[in-house]
Formats: structure tokens, sequence, C-alpha cells
């Protein structure tokens, strides 16, 4: 297929690509266009070194728009009868020089061949099951475009720069032979003096057009500069600090990288250009020289613009963490933590020559009590391209610690504003000299606030400032930010908190999970995005048992004990005891659905229907379960093995479908153990632990209007489920694990008297330790999430 026809046929960003490498009069397109078969049969580079074949060329070239006019004519069509005749014209500037137009048009075809190389690039990638990154924006687009179109430019550029040398160069050769011919006819010296005089006008005006060009080129490279530093660097910026606190966004800096480098390499160029037009320039000079005037401005203008550019590429890629930290940018004191910088202007030459050096709270504030640290470590490292896997020139320092100042918080400062360790915020400084070319510039790249802590327990407060910081503030050097902390906007709240179960589990909250939860906060509520959360209300309440600590107990135990149950969307979690029984009231006989327990911190429990004498419907829960229930058998197993006394004390498992119809086994089959029965690996814990049969004629539950608590009137070990009776005799000594050591869930309810001679027998110091049956879980307010004493008849 003709070059011409296959650049007609690419995607649009492409063709965009062809319209700005048309977008100038040395060839229009539509010359490009109505002769495109002849222009690629013929010889140009040939052409562009052998006169008389261009002028042949040429003179072809005339008499193909002399026919693709005579066309037009007879087409009637008047507008490109007007620009047939204009181009023709123009083209007859190169009369004298045809070799010029001969390079021009080789010039545009290569460039066609780099487009469509380009475009064949990504065809080729997928090809090698490259994985591609995420779509490109519009804007993303648009900027590319930009890109390419100050590519074109430059190119362009140099093909003027080039001309210019040489049209100065004739014009040197020429007067330099006449001075030596020594012509003696006046008439001679004076047509030769007049030659000379057109020649230099010539060269004035090509002058005056390369600096207008140049001005265009720092026009077009200021604007690429303010978008790469106010949009696209601005948004990776605050992307990293959602990426911080869970958030699933992309921050790969190879795109940015690749910008940066491309307008960083075009300035560096523009500085060349100007430096050759100084050489030009100490050749040739003359009253009213445009170069002498414009060029010091234009080099004040590019050196500005690199500058600018250079200082805003230095960023921190990988901000400051510890390796078994709760997340990014909590330390802690004489642990050892990593961080990594990356200069976003690739040049192979600065590999291994730029030194990082880091440092610590330059701009501390002078608050009472604020601590301050030192860095200890290896504090100096090289940019370099070996530590990156994308080959970017990054400096990854991975044994630094911190070391506080014995002097450092104990003065007085000039403002009496109180903040806590796990408030304080604090900077982490990285500092290097660009050298290239003979430009240098010092750069600097600063950490986003990091709490430092002493001490393990301080981490989960310390990573709660850190999510209230990077949600809210936008303000990356605001050290002081606790002093007058702002409310979360609700939106703003239930993402952050979906955030921190999508990175834990790879699962967030749904819309239902969130109304719950702002229904806690909140009250009821029409619309909860005007709603805001106070930071004290979140995290700095008297109480120790803070939103965030329930919320944060219950994350570390999806993620520890309940990841793939969550994931699968098996666990409703997040939803109200009203809730909970309107949904189930309306189910079939056995339908339960497991919750977070809103008053025991990390407690899961699960709540099923049972259908009265009447038929209506009675919906009861048994007491959550705890991290150190889970820690001894799967929830699963929990749920598989679940069992309450029917009539004629004969065993069933009341947990018959998960909500809102799924059944038990089908729901949760793929993930029991393999064995059952006697041969299971949980039945030592089963039989004397977790398991618990009740009596249903004693499980006379009250109205699910006034608690959607099972009661029971007592409640006995499993007796026959696996062919195996507790020993009555008292001979049986609960199994040596921790487990016979805590007590356990179960099925929550009054005792009645009818059941005190039983729970006499189960209380045998021989079988069992003293215990009470629990009571109803209360229906606390977040801000309380007092923990309840678990409670068992079974220790």
């Amino acid at each position: 297929m003709a070059q011409w026809e296959r650049l007609r046929q690419l995607p649009a960003v492409y063709r965009q690509q062809l319209h700005e490498l048309y977008d100038r009069d040395a060839l229009p397109m539509d010359v490009r266009h109505y002769l495109s078969a002849w222009i690629e049969k013929q010889d140009w580079k040939r052409a562009a070194r052998d006169h008389n074949w261009a002028a042949v060329l040429f003179q072809v070239l005339l008499e193909n728009l002399d026919i693709q006019h005579s066309r037009f004519v007879q087409e009637e069509s008047f507008l490109m009868q007007h620009n047939i005749r204009r181009y023709k014209q123009n083209f007859q500037r190169y009369l004298d020089e045809p070799c010029v137009l001969a390079n021009t048009i080789l010039w545009f075809l290569e460039k066609e061949k780099e487009i469509l190389d380009s475009a064949d690039l990504p065809e080729q990638v997928q090809f090698l099951h490259v994985e591609q990154e995420s779509m490109e924006t519009s804007s993303q687009q648009d900027l590319e475009r930009k890109m390419a179109g100050l590519r074109n430019d430059m190119q362009c550029m140099e093909h003027t720069m080039l001309c210019l040398e040489e049209q100065q160069d004739e014009f040197d050769f020429k007067y330099q032979t006449y001075k030596m011919e020594a012509v003696v006819d006046e008439a001679v010296k004076r047509e030769r003096i007049k030659s000379f005089q057109t020649l230099i006008n010539k060269l004035n005006e090509c002058r005056k057009s390369t600096l207008c060009d140049l001005n265009k080129l720092l026009d077009r490279s200021e604007d690429l500069i303010f978008i790469l530093l106010t949009k696209e660097l601005t948004e990776w910026q605050r992307r990293q600090q959602k990426v911080c606190i869970g958030a699933p966004d992309s921050v790969c800096l190879n795109q940015l990288e690749t910008w940066f480098t491309c307008v960083a390499g075009c300035l560096f160029q523009v500085r060349e250009f100007l430096n050759k037009l100084d050489e030009l320039e100490g050749k040739l000079s003359y009253d009213g020289d445009p170069v002498k005037a414009q060029k010091p401005a234009l080099r004040r203008r590019s050196d500005k613009l690199l500058k600018d550019l250079l200082k805003s590429s230095f960023v921190v890629e990988t901000q400051p963490s510890m390796p078994q930290g709760k997340g990014p940018l909590v330390l802690r004191t004489n642990v050892q933590f990593s961080v990594k910088t990356r200069l976003l202007v690739k040049f192979p030459e600065l590999n291994h020559s730029m030194k990082v050096n880091v440092s610590m709270d330059r701009e501390a504030p002078q608050i009472k009590g604020y601590r301050r640290f030192n860095v200890l470590g290896t504090k100096t490292k090289a940019l370099n391209m070996a530590e990156s896997q994308t080959g970017g020139m990054v400096a990854d320092f991975r044994h630094l610690t911190l070391k506080e100042q014995k002097s450092g918080g104990g003065g007085k400062g000039v403002s009496d504003i109180s903040l806590s360790v796990t408030e304080e915020l604090h900077i982490i400084y990285f500092d290097t000299v660009f050298e290239y070319k003979g430009f240098s510039v010092e750069l600097q790249a600063s950490s986003l606030p990091v709490v430092i802590i002493s001490n393990s327990s301080q981490q989960q407060s310390a990573w709660a400032s850190v999510l209230w910081f990077n949600m809210l503030s936008q303000k990356t050097k605001d050290v002081i930010f606790f002093a007058n902390t702002p409310a979360a906007p609700w939106p703003q709240f239930g993402e952050m908190l979906s955030w921190q179960f999508l990175s834990a589990t790879k699962r967030g909250l749904n819309d239902a999970q969130l109304e719950m939860i702002a229904h806690r906060l909140f009250g009821k509520q029409v619309n909860y995005d005007n709603c805001n959360v106070a930071w004290s209300k979140f995290s700095k309440e008297n109480t120790p048992d803070t939103f965030w600590v329930w919320f944060d107990g219950i994350v570390v135990m999806v993620k520890t004990y309940l990841e793939d149950l969550w994931r699968d969307g098996l666990i409703m979690g997040f939803v109200s005891k009203g809730k909970e029984k309107s949904l189930l009231k309306k189910k079939m006989r056995g339908t339960f659905l497991l919750r977070f327990s809103e008053s025991v911190i990390g407690g899961i429990t699960f709540s099923w229907v049972e259908t009265t004498m009447t038929g209506e419907p009675d919906v009861k829960t048994v007491q959550p379960f705890t991290k150190v229930d889970l820690s001894q058998i799967p929830f699963q197993e929990i749920v598989r093995n679940f069992q309450i006394f029917e009539t004629d004390n004969v065993p069933e498992s009341p947990l018959l479908y998960l909500y809102p119809s799924t059944p038990k086994d089908e729901a949760f089959g793929k993930y029991y153990s393999e064995m059952s029965g006697d041969n299971s690996p949980y039945i030592k814990y089963i039989k004397t632990k977790l398991v618990f049969v009740s009596k249903e004629n004693a499980l006379e539950a009250r109205s699910p209007m006034h608690s959607d608590m099972a009661q029971g009137e007592g409640l006995e070990p499993m007796k026959g489920l696996f062919g195996e009776a507790v020993d009555p005799s008292g001979d049986h000594h609960p199994l040596n694990s921790p487990l016979a050591y805590h007590p356990d869930p179960m099925l929550s309810g009054p005792v009645t008297p009818q059941d005190e001679d039983l729970l006499l027998y189960l209380n045998n110091p021989n079988l069992f330790a003293d215990s009470d049956i629990l009571q109803d879980e209360p229906d606390l307010p977040l801000q309380g999430f007092n923990c309840l004493p678990t409670q068992s008849i079974f220790q």
C-alpha cells in the first residue's frame, strides 16, 4: 500500500500528528495529497545532492500542478483552483535552489515514516503480549499530540538552522572570492555589491524568521511546562497521596518521565541553537542584526523554562515506609525504613553522576515540645538506572533509621500549640545538583509528612493521622495540619473507609455498607453528602475505643481470618440490627447472614431466622467471635458445624441458607476442610468448645421487636453428633490447647430456673470452669465500643 494511503488510514491520534506535520507552507498537504503517487516514486535523495536532477524534478512538479489546476477548472472547483495557483507561485522561490526543495520533500517523507513506525509499535507490543497500561485520558492524548508537535517543530528548526548556516556560508564564500578577485571595473563592482546586498537582505530575513521560530518554539515549550507542572504532576502527587491510604489509582511515572525528558531535551536543543547563532553572529554581523538584539532575551527565557522544569522533575517516587508497618508514612525510631527518589528527566549521560543527600525537618515549626530527629544510615546515594525496574533515574534508600535529638523538643517555642506524638508531622528532604552541558541547578524533593512513633502501640493512632491528612490536605508541607484539624465530608470519608478494605482484601465497601456506617455516625438522613466527620470523633476522643479503633479492628480481623469469605461477598458485614431483622424476617426459616459486631472490637457474628409456634419470624444471634476463636478454628467451620437441639434432643443446624437464599454448603463448601466427622482436624475443638447445641423447647426468644438476641433455658455440649459423647462421669479433661482457657461465643439469653441443674452439672470443675450466659449485645453508639466480656459455659 502506498505510504500516503497508509497514513490516511491511521487512528485519529496519529492523523493529528500528520496534520501538525503539514501545518506549514514548505510542502502543503494539498500538494502532497494530489501528487502523492508521483512524489513517492521519485528519488529525492539523489535530487538533494544533484542540482541537475533536482531541476528536472522541480519542472515536473510545476507541470503536475498545472495539470491539477486544469482538472479543477473542469470540475469548477474555484477554491482548489486558487490554492493550486498559489502553491505554484510559492514554489517559484526554489527556481535557483531546486536541491533545497528536494531536501524539504525528502524530510517530510521521512517524518511520515516515523509516524507510521510509531503507529505500528502498539501492534507489535500487543503481538508480543506485553501488558498495556491503562487507556490514556483525552487530556493525556491531547498532551501527547502537543508533544509530537514540539518534536516536529524541533526537527524543523534543525532544518532551518542548517539552511541558515548554508546560506551564510554561501554569502561568505562569494564575498571572500569577490575580495580576492580585486574587480576593477566599476560597473561590475556595483553589480556585485548589489548582488551581495540582495544576499545579505535574504540572510537578514532568514535570521529574523529563525528567531521568530525559536520564540514560537519556546511558547510551545512554556505551554507544555505549564500543563506538566500545574496539571499532570499535581494530579500525580494527589494520586500518590491517595494510594498511600489505599486508593487503587496508578502512580506509574513512566509517562511523566517521557514527557519531562522530551521537553527538557528540546530546551537543551534550543540552547544549542542559540550557541549556533552565537557562532554565526561571530562570523558575520551587521547594523540592525536581529540575532545580536534578540538572542540574549531568548537565552534568558530558555534557561528560566529549563530551570522551572528541572526543579519540579525531582520527586519522591516511593514514600517512606517500614517493612512491617501498617502502611507508608508511619516510621518508628531505630527501625529501618526505605524511600525512593526519582529524576523525571532521564539523560543516560547522567547515570551515577548525581549524588542525593537526605536530611530531616529543615523547616521544623517552632512549637513547644515538637520533637526533632537525625537521619542515620547511608544518607548519600547516586541517581542511577540500575535500581529501577523501568530503567528510571532513581536513588533507592533502603537502610535509613531515625533517632530523636535529645535536645529537640524541650525548649520554648513561639507557639503554645499542643500536638500529640501521633499528630506531629515531619518531612524528609532530598537534595542534589543537576549539571549537564554547562547548565547547573540545585534540586530538592521532599516526602509527604510522616508520623514518627517510638512504640508499636502508637501505630494504629499514627495511621489514623496519616489517613486524615492525606484524605483532606494537598498542602504537603503543612506540618501543623493537626493544630486546626478540618472535618471530613462524608463522601471523602466513606471513600477512604472503603479503600481500607480494598487495599487489605481487594474488595471495598458497597453503598449499603457505607450507608449503615453513615447511619451510625449521623443518624437517619435523607442524604449524607453534606454531613461531616470531626477528627475528634474519628480518632481523638478520650475513650480508647474510638470509631477508628472499632473500624480498624474489623479490617484487621477480615484481613487475617476472613479475607476469602469477604472477597467472595459472603459477609454482609456492616448492617445494623434493625436492618438485619427487617431483612431476615422476610425470608424462609434457616436464612442467616454474617455481620460485624457493633460493640465488640474485631468481632463477627451470625443471625438467623426461626419460625415460632404461631408462625411468626424470630431472629436469633450468637455472641460475636473474635480473633481468639478464629485463630483456633476457621469461621467457615464454625458456620458448618453450628447446631442446636430440636425436639426430642435431635441436633440440627439452624443455618440453612445464606442471605438471600443460597444454600449454606453451596456458599461455603469450597472453603470446608476436606475431612469431616471424626477425621476433621477441628473435631477436638468442635466437641469441647465451639459447637453448641441448645434445646429447641428452651429457645423461646422475645419478640423481634424487642431483641435480636437468641434466648435459651440452657445450653449443653454437643452429645452424640459425631458418634462420641462427653463422659458424664466427670473424668473427661479438656484438651491441652490455648482454646481450652478462653471463653467462647454462644447463644445468648438469660438462664431460666429449669436449667439451673443443667448448669450446675456443666459447671463441674472437673469438666468446665465457671461462666455466665451472655446477655443481649447492647446497641451501643459507635463512640463507645466498650468490649463486653466474652462469656460461655465452656472454658
